[in-house]
């Protein structure tokens, strides 16, 4: 069985001085973040926390929440972020689920935080300033001796991820998944111990954790930590030359580009640039290319922790809407609906497998179930796969909707209206029609101060580019 050293301490070990995290005006370096790791590991411990036990954790971006994902790997528990976007009434039930021992808040969500405690959970305050709060807790703990070694199949957190299909799940993600990650990253973007990376995706996601936080750390480099998105602040670091890889989802590439300051803001410094968990429409792409940055497509799921495809910058610039191929530790397949194999151009489902996927839900044999078949991860997205071996996502099995007996993929039609000048995003559905089982049906969000186009001027834009039945 593969196991790991204490990743915290071998990272302060090989360089205590260098900083790992920066936020605000504090920095903190490997020697500190593995003290502050170990000591709150012994509160946890005193709290009542045993090996296998979780550590919920409600929180914006901040150093202490690795602090407290080191505490728990040094124990052997698991922590469980909370989505702090969520109210206390979809909270409650993921506590129940889970059980927690205890739970870590700020003082953004102490409210929410109030709400969802029980009795037997004990309370970390994480900026009280008194001698119950976090920071005074630390300063008197003693360091935990922890583990001297995290084994590859054994739960470091679990993150709830509902995604299309209602209910949340819990997704296992292991030590394994972790390092593994860590590779396909250094892979995908060539993450080093000279990077300097920023947090500010929400860490309740896989993306806020894994792209590229934890990577970097694991290769020793620095992550700058926002609370949340700030364009403006974003922007800034980016024109300072302060960044060496940046990941973002579609609409905050988006939010950027409206933002004052985009046009003026030097961007070619950033390395590398990813982009992930939805489709980036052409037009996107086309308004950063503009300004000399190849932003590259990926996809990956919580379940593949998460670095899976990312395109290469030959495939972004030559192939639009391309992914690219499957990491070095994934293989993957696109799949028809009797099993087989697909043919070069042809759609199907992304199957996936490899030592970085997630052994499934925690507490949910029969999700897991569903979602496994011979070894492979059913991933419930539909992609393609061209004669060169370069992967598209063209949309999720469920999104996909029959009009006239022809399959149609809401992401194509999608990003056709966003190249329409008026058109700052678009979403289409499929919806029942009496002569053609179904349609689909557009809902546009229009750019500040653009015209307002006609429903006759988009049905011509998008018949000019797209087959007929594929008009909304």
């Amino acid at each position: 069985m593969f196991q790991s050293p204490d990743l915290a301490a071998k990272r302060a070990a090989l360089a205590p001085n260098a900083i790992a995290f920066e936020a605000g005006e504090t920095a903190l370096s490997f020697a500190e973040l593995n003290e502050n790791a170990a000591r709150l590991a012994s509160v946890l411990f005193d709290e009542g926390v045993s090996p296998g036990e979780r550590v919920a954790i409600l929180c914006r971006n901040r150093i202490a929440f690795f602090e407290a994902l080191f505490a728990c790997a040094k124990l052997g528990a698991i922590l469980t972020p909370l989505n702090w976007r969520s109210p206390a009434a979809e909270l409650s039930p993921l506590i129940a689920h889970s059980a927690p021992k205890a739970l870590l808040f700020g003082i953004e969500d102490s409210v929410v935080a109030r709400a969802i405690l029980r009795p037997e959970i004990a309370s970390i305050d994480l900026d009280a300033p008194g001698g119950d709060g976090y920071a005074a807790r630390l300063r008197t703990a003693r360091a935990y001796a922890g583990r001297e070694v995290w084994p590859g199949d054994d739960i470091w957190y679990v993150l709830y991820s509902s995604g299309t299909t209602g209910a949340p799940k819990a997704v296992i993600q292991t030590y394994q998944m972790a390092l593994v990650n860590f590779i396909n990253a250094r892979e995908a973007f060539g993450v080093n111990g000279a990077d300097t990376t920023l947090n500010f995706l929400p860490l309740f996601h896989t993306a806020g954790i894994n792209l590229l936080t934890l990577p970097t750390l694991m290769s020793g480099g620095r992550s700058i930590i926002l609370p949340d998105f700030d364009a403006a602040r974003i922007l800034a670091l980016l024109h300072a030359g302060r960044l060496d890889t940046f990941f973002a989802v579609p609409a905050v590439y988006q939010q950027l580009a409206l933002a004052p300051g985009f046009r003026e803001a030097d961007l070619t410094r950033v390395r590398s640039w990813g982009c992930g968990g939805a489709p980036m429409p052409d037009a996107l792409f086309a308004a950063y290319a503009a300004k000399g940055v190849c932003v590259r497509n990926g996809f990956g799921m919580t379940e593949t922790g998460p670095t899976a495809f990312i395109a290469s910058e030959q495939e972004a610039r030559t192939k639009p809407g391309s992914v690219g191929r499957a990491q070095l530790l994934l293989d993957s397949r696109i799949v028809r609906e009797n099993g087989e194999d697909a043919a070069p151009g042809e759609t199907g489902e992304i199957w996936m497998r490899g030592p970085g996927i997630t052994p499934g839900y925690w507490r949910d044999a029969c999700a897991t179930a569903a979602a496994f078949k011979d070894g492979w991860l059913r991933s419930g997205d539909l992609g393609m796969r061209d004669a060169e071996g370069s992967y598209y996502v063209v949309g999720r099995l469920k999104e996909m909707y029959i009009t006239g007996g022809e399959n149609v993929y809401p992401a194509e039609i999608e990003n056709t209206l966003a190249s329409h000048p008026s058109i700052l995003e678009a979403a289409v559905i499929g919806a029942p029609d009496r002569r053609w089982g179904e349609v689909g049906r557009a809902f546009i969000l229009l750019r500040p101060d653009a015209h307002t186009p006609t429903k006759a001027e988009l049905s011509q834009f998008c018949r000019a580019r797209l087959a007929a039945y594929k008009a909304p």
